[in-house]
């Protein structure tokens, strides 16, 4: 089985979320299982950098391709590559003007989209499909596994230029449906579509071209990071106006929930700590803790419950709930470390929640790989306080770590982490906390239960102990997507006798 990923970040070249943790995990588990799993990535500076070539250019003739390709000139040229150090093989798009910016892959350094972001990840899509179609006489997929709307287009162009039955298969993974990639509808002409898809039975949306939901239509098999977020998107509250669509769509949808790479998220091992631990020894936790109260300017306090938040600094993540509950947080005696960036209204909200309690609480803005390791180790309980979320990564790596995730009863949230009931105390199960409306009262509630459970140190030490043995590996996932695939190449050949 030959896989092709088509995505646009890849940990650690390019990483804006957990997008680039799944596009670097999941082909490496697949490869552990016997799949031939590649990847496709647009040349952004930072894969450049991180790769190294194993052969020549290849040439993609864009003779026949749609004008938003041919405009990079008569070819459009991929390099194959791989991964420096881990060894998994890629591909990268050179094309410079369009990839190699400052800033980041999507925004600009003023956090705004870059102007020709659609004809950027067009020509992702179409270099993708071109592979799927043979583009590589040295290696076809059996599958193109395309990964969100930067990706979606992939399926679309394959589908609709197939050449008879050893075209590979697709897949779209929705990682999160808010993001859809719409443009004006002043660009369908240029994507070289057949005109008849520009409608409501196609990739118009409301006047505009989405790129996410030509995926949805014309990919053979459609996943989501979670069970749980499968359903809630074929909702009209969950669904971004695309739950429609997705009904339509829904015997081809399955969730398949993301796992970890242990080999980067282990406190063991982790080169970013203070101290190494694990459940056999404990006390490097704590030393964690001194140390990071240090680098952020907080109190020494070893007594103080410490909060942490690694996260987006957006509506969607819940981050604004967090201020106002800030002032009863450190009053029971409680601290805050956050690392994020995001929402101006939001950062400012936080930023003035923090100044009010210097040596209590802390935000950092931006992102940064090292600290988010340093304040997962020394958090005692990690917040994810989402109004939605796919997946969710944070709350995983939390469980690993030691520091109890405090979710809302969402998508990926809701699937991996069980309440610390009474009951579910009492039989081993408690992971973490658990609430339920997206309001800053039942956000305070569950920050009350877990200085509760703190100070019942016999309970906390159970459930921080099943936490951390929990694991939710890439090779569960891994598994799955083969038998996903397995169906596909199956169907395919039926189609083709």
């Amino acid at each position: 089985m030959k896989v092709l990923h088509v995505c646009a970040e890849l940990y650690p070249l390019v990483k804006t979320g957990g997008l680039a943790d799944v596009c670097a995990a999941l082909p490496a588990a697949q490869r552990s299982l016997g799949i031939d799993a590649r990847v496709l990535l647009p040349g952004f500076a930072g894969v450049k950098a991180g790769v190294e070539p194993t052969g020549p250019a290849l040439k993609l003739a864009t003779r026949n391709a749609p004008p938003i390709v041919q405009a990079l000139g008569p070819e459009v040229s991929i390099i194959p590559a791989r991964l420096r150090g881990a060894g998994l093989p890629l591909w990268f798009i050179n094309a410079p003007a369009w990839y190699e910016r400052p800033g980041g892959p999507y925004l600009d350094e003023k956090d705004r989209p870059w102007p020709d972001n659609a004809e950027r990840f067009a020509l992702l899509g179409w270099v993708g499909a071109q592979l799927g179609l043979g583009g590589d006489p040295s290696w076809t997929p059996d599958v193109v596994h395309a990964h969100d709307w930067h990706a979606a287009l992939a399926p679309v162009y394959l589908a609709t230029t197939r050449r008879g039955p050893k075209s590979a298969g697709s897949v779209l993974t929705i990682h999160n449906l808010a993001f859809q990639g719409r443009f004006p509808g002043e660009l369908w002409p240029r994507l070289g579509l057949p005109a008849a898809l520009f409608g409501i039975e196609g990739l118009e949306f409301y006047g505009e071209v989405s790129f996410l939901k030509g995926g949805i239509l014309f990919s053979d098999a459609l996943t989501t990071v979670s069970p749980r977020y499968a359903q809630e998107i074929l909702t009209p509250e969950q669904g971004f106006g695309l739950d429609g669509v997705l009904r339509r769509r829904a015997q081809a949808l399955h969730g398949i929930l993301n796992g970890v790479d242990y080999s980067v998220w282990n406190p063991a091992t982790d080169a970013w700590l203070a101290q190494p631990y694990d459940l056999a020894q404990l006390d490097g936790k704590a030393r964690n803790k001194a140390v990071l109260q240090r680098e952020l300017g907080l109190a020494p306090r070893a007594d103080a419950v410490l909060f942490g938040v690694v996260s987006r600094l957006t509506e969607q993540k819940g981050v604004d709930l967090i201020a106002p509950v800030l002032g009863d947080l450190v009053a029971r005696g409680g601290q805050l470390a956050v690392l994020g960036h995001g929402d101006a209204a939001i950062e400012r909200a936080l930023e003035a929640a923090c100044a009010a309690h210097p040596g209590q609480a802390r935000l950092r803005d931006g992102y940064d790989e090292g600290l988010a390791h340093r304040i997962i180790a020394a958090a005692d309980v990690i917040l994810v306080p989402s109004r939605f979320e796919p997946c969710g990564l944070t709350q995983l790596y939390g469980m690993r770590y030691g520091a109890l995730p405090l979710v809302r009863a969402v998508g990926g949230l809701a699937d991996t982490v069980v309440d610390s009931s009474l009951e579910a105390i009492d039989d081993g199960r408690a992971s973490g906390f658990v609430f339920h409306e997206a309001t800053p009262a039942a956000l305070d509630a569950a920050i009350r239960r877990a200085f509760a459970l703190h100070r019942r140190g016999a309970d906390w030490q159970r459930v921080q102990t099943h936490a951390m043995s929990l694991r939710f590996d890439w090779a569960r996932a891994a598994r799955q997507y083969g038998t996903l695939y397995d169906g596909i190449r199956s169907s395919s050949a039926r189609l083709a006798s």
